[in-house]
């Protein structure tokens, strides 16, 4: 046998000391890129796992937006807020009152009610009666129902006391009629006559209520008197708002709590104190 034979058999062979440390090299090399892609491979899914952690912490510590609840969450029907009483005393020729459309009559209604007494050679008076009705949601976006009650409540008054062709407009608070009230009173000249109209706006809770009343004296009957007409009109602003109230029953929260009813938490809470108390003692 050769000597170039003998070399390549050695070589060859897996029990030669060389051949033994080839193997020991190529089994590192072979090892060393599986360890490296191992631990990248731990490494991506630990972070995965750091930032899905992270954000749950986040959204965990950043709280919801809140706004105190409403405390009114319905409105009486438009046409029955006043007594058959009040209306006989203000509108006596009217024949029923007339409802005003609305897309929502949870949110919004109104009723108006027209009397003509008609008094022959003497003329005639005129009355008009009308009461909307406007409830305001509590929102996260815009705020709480009372609050947004409050501005619309300031601009119906504002609407009020600017009114177009008024004469000698008058304003004043109304006490014992809601959260607030203010009547305002002015004339208006036009070819049938000069009709009164007095305005009660008042606000109960994230409820307004606005009353319209006018009476003129038509076909020279003389002009209804003024002060008459307003403590009329305040009178049914007054019932209108008690009429709301009575709607939304007794349970009503206030607007100052946060809720109607306290948490089912809070509740089971305070029971299972109560519990604890009763057995320690």
């Amino acid at each position: 046998m050769s000597e170039g034979t003998m070399q390549r058999r050695v070589q060859r062979d897996p029990r030669s000391p060389r051949a033994k440390r080839l193997t020991r090299v190529l089994v590192c090399a072979v090892a060393v890129p599986l360890v490296a892609a191992g631990c990248s491979s731990d490494s991506g899914s630990d972070d995965g796992k750091d930032k899905g952690a992270s954000a749950s912490a986040s959204q965990s510590a950043s709280p919801s937006p809140t706004v105190r609840a409403a405390a009114y969450g319905t409105l009486p029907k438009p046409c029955e807020v006043l007594p058959e009483k009040t209306l006989d005393d203000l509108a006596p020729k009217a024949k029923s009152g007339k409802e005003g459309s609305s897309d929502d009559v949870s949110t919004r209604g109104s009723c108006s009610w027209s009397s003509l007494d008609n008094n022959g050679v003497k003329g005639s008076q005129f009355r008009w009666l009308n009461v909307s009705l406007l409830r305001f949601e509590s929102d996260t976006t815009r705020g709480a129902g009372d609050e947004l009650a409050q501005e619309y409540y300031d601009k119906q008054v504002r609407d009020a006391q600017s009114a177009e062709g008024a004469k000698g407009t008058k304003s004043e608070p109304v006490g014992g009629t809601g959260d607030e009230a203010t009547a305002v009173r002015y004339e208006l000249k036009k070819k049938e006559g000069t009709f009164k109209q007095q305005t009660v706006v008042a606000r109960v809770e994230n409820v307004v209520v606005t009353v319209d009343y006018n009476g003129a004296g038509l076909a020279g009957d003389k002009t209804p008197d003024a002060d008459d007409l307003m403590k009329d009109a305040q009178k049914a602003a007054k019932e209108a708002v008690a009429s709301v109230t009575k709607a939304n029953g007794a349970g009503a929260a206030p607007s100052g709590s946060a809720s109607a009813s306290p948490s089912k938490s809070a509740s089971e809470s305070a029971s299972k104190s109560v519990s604890k108390a009763s057995d320690e003692s």
